[in-house]
C-alpha cells in the first residue's frame, strides 16, 4: 500500500491559530481551479462550481493512487475573493458583487493530460455543468500573513481588520495579491459558531509600493 500523503501535515501554510499572526513564505503550488461571480450563498454558479470541482479532485486521487502508487489526502476547499471595491467585504458586505476562484490543491504531478483524462470519467458518470471550465494552474503568493478565523463567514471582518490595519502596516507591509481562505470545516456539518478559516493575504514591503510602514 502506498504511504498516503498529507500536505495540510508536509506543507507550509496550512495550520493557525485565532488571534495570532504568522507570515510565512509559499512555494509556488498546483492546483484545480474554477472562477466565479456572486452570493456564494445564492449563486447558482458557485454551487455548479463546487459540483464540478470536487468529482475532479477525488477522480484525480483515486487515479494517482491507482496508476501512480501515489496516495493523497484531498485537501481542503480554498478560494481567492475580490471585488472592483473591496468595501464590498467589510463595510458594505455586498455579497452579489464578489468575485471569486474556488480551487483545491493538487500535487506537482498530477499533469494536464491526467485532468483531461479525469474530466472524461466525472463526465461519464454525472456530467456536471461546469465541468469543463475547471482549470489546473500554479499560484505562486510568496511571502503571507494569516490568522485562523473561528466562527460564520460573515464575522470574517473582526478577524481581518486587525490583520490589515494593524498587523500588516506595522511590519511595514502591504497587500500585494488576493483575499486568500482556507475552509478547514465543513459547512454542512459544523455549526457556524465553531467553522474554522483560515484568512491569507499576499504581502511585499510597504516601501516597494509606495507606502510607508508605521513604527
Amino acid at each position: 500500500m502506498p504511504e498516503k500523503i498529507d500536505f495540510k501535515k508536509t506543507l507550509p501554510g496550512y495550520k493557525a491559530k485565532p488571534g495570532h499572526h504568522q507570515v510565512i513564505d509559499l512555494p509556488a503550488l498546483q492546483y484545480l481551479m474554477i472562477d466565479g461571480h456572486g452570493d456564494p450563498n445564492t449563486s447558482p454558479e458557485y454551487t455548479a462550481a463546487l459540483e464540478a470541482l470536487y468529482p475532479l479532485a477525488y477522480t484525480l486521487k483515486f487515479t494517482s493512487k491507482r496508476e501512480l502508487d501515489r496516495d493523497y489526502v484531498v485537501p481542503p476547499l480554498e478560494g481567492l475573493w475580490w471585488a472592483e471595491d473591496m468595501t464590498v467585504f467589510t463595510s458594505a458586505r455586498d455579497k452579489s458583487q464578489w468575485q471569486w476562484t474556488l480551487m483545491m490543491l493538487v500535487p506537482e504531478w498530477i499533469d494536464p493530460m491526467m485532468l483531461a483524462a479525469a474530466v472524461d470519467a466525472v463526465r461519464a458518470k454525472s456530467s456536471p455543468a461546469r465541468l469543463d471550465d475547471v482549470r489546473l494552474e500554479t499560484l505562486t503568493e510568496g511571502r503571507c500573513v494569516q490568522t485562523l478565523h473561528v466562527g460564520p463567514f460573515d464575522e470574517e471582518p473582526r478577524t481581518l481588520e486587525p490583520m490589515h490595519d494593524e498587523f500588516i502596516p506595522q511590519h511595514g507591509l502591504a497587500p500585494t495579491g488576493q483575499h486568500h481562505e482556507i475552509y478547514l470545516s465543513d459547512p454542512r456539518r459544523t455549526a457556524p459558531e465553531k467553522l474554522r478559516t483560515i484568512l491569507r493575504q499576499p504581502v511585499g514591503s510597504a516601501l516597494g509600493s509606495g507606502h510607508h510602514p508605521l513604527r
